[in-house]
């Protein structure tokens, strides 16, 4: 049985996915500026049924992260995403804290 510290580690998770046999892709939040909702290093893992665990915004962002990530898992090359205010994708998805962040996703095992 999983310990409760394994199941709240995203790095963690991702091995036991691809262990499993599950694709997996994973983003880190690798620059922020301002009021950014996550700091530099953290992670969200996302396997190509769309099951996720981690965050790189606090909720914020995530459902376009995890559709990148998805379209990463089935094929397309590891991408750079970025969120702001002058962003209408961070507006719209809530990323309105006054910072910016920058998503790097690649898909593990390739």
């Amino acid at each position: 049985m999983a310990q409760a510290s394994d199941r709240l580690d995203p790095l963690k998770t991702a091995q036991q996915w691809q262990e499993s046999g599950r694709r997996v892709a994973i983003a880190t939040v690798v620059e922020t500026w301002g009021s950014a909702p996550r700091p530099a290093g953290s992670h969200l893992v996302v396997d190509a049924d769309g099951n996720f665990e981690g965050s790189v915004s606090g909720g914020c962002v995530e459902a376009d992260v995890i559709s990148e990530a998805m379209s990463v898992i089935a094929g397309d090359d590891a991408k750079m995403l970025e969120f702001g205010v002058e962003d209408e994708t961070a507006w719209r998805a809530g990323l309105s804290c006054g910072g910016r962040i920058r998503i790097y996703v690649e898909r593990l095992g390739q």
